[in-house]
């Protein structure tokens, strides 16, 4: 069988679990194809006790090891004591720090979380969406960051979204733990994603988040007390909005440059 070639990836997420519940189908559809994926998380430090989880979780869908910034979260001090918190710390350092890694890595397209926050409109995933915009287009320009490395520019800028139309039975579930649902309209949607073929990997990978699959009201928890059927039917498709040059209908179902 063809495998047909797929361009790299490069995730930028807000905290551990957000990458496989995301990303995790493409991840794994990238790397299934032969394609170079990894991921970079925002918050919690390297010496955390999530950060095993997260390695966990890329091992399963072959991202590499954690690139982890190492900034607070903004609602558990306990993510990285003693450090600023992702929406407090200096705009233009957490840019550089990403710059490093796109140039490090050189991926074709980076992901990250669209504008709203992401179903619940946590702080940290609205800034990780500010920095990743800014740091995709600084990365390709030789004047920005010098202390960096080499300039690199991505082909394209993905955001993970929640159509309106989309986000069916997860409204009741979120909502019926006390979370706000926030959707965007279907027509911001560039590209869907059937990951029907690597929903195993992306629930093994949510699995791997073992603290988060523990909590009555994380996203994880509320998943794995499903019946599978039900659960596979929520994660079994991946929405994006291409931001570069702008949203463009007409991508096919698969992420492109």
């Amino acid at each position: 069988m063809n495998v047909p070639h797929l361009p790299s990836l490069l995730g930028v997420f807000a905290h551990p679990d957000d990458e496989s519940l995301l990303a995790g189908g493409v991840l794994a559809q990238h790397h299934a194809a032969g394609a170079r994926t990894a991921v970079v998380t925002a918050t919690w430090a390297p010496d955390s006790r999530r950060a095993p989880e997260l390695a966990a979780a890329l091992a399963v869908l072959g991202a590499g090891s954690p690139r982890l910034l190492g900034y607070n979260d903004a609602r558990n001090p306990e993510a990285a004591p003693g450090r600023p918190r992702l929406v407090d710390a200096p705009f233009d350092e957490a840019i550089g720090r990403l710059v490093a890694h796109i140039r490090d890595f050189r991926p074709d397209i980076v992901l990250t979380h669209d504008a709203v926050g992401q179903l619940t409109g946590h702080p940290d995933h609205v800034r990780t969406h500010q920095i990743t915009l800014l740091a995709a287009e600084a990365a390709g320009l030789a004047r920005l960051y010098p202390e960096a490395g080499p300039p690199w520019q991505p082909a394209a800028l993905y955001a993970a979204t929640h159509p309106e139309s989309g986000v069916g039975p997860l409204r009741p579930l979120l909502e019926g733990v006390g979370k706000e649902v926030l959707t965007v309209p279907d027509s911001y949607v560039t590209t869907s994603v059937d990951v029907t073929p690597w929903t195993d990997a992306k629930w093994r990978a949510i699995l791997a988040h073992r603290s988060e699959i523990a909590r009555e009201r994380s996203l994880p928890g509320i998943l794995a007390r499903l019946p599978e059927a039900d659960r596979a039917k929520i994660i079994c498709a991946e929405h994006f909005t291409r931001l570069t040059p702008g949203p463009t209908k007409g991508d096919p179902a698969r992420l492109a440059t």
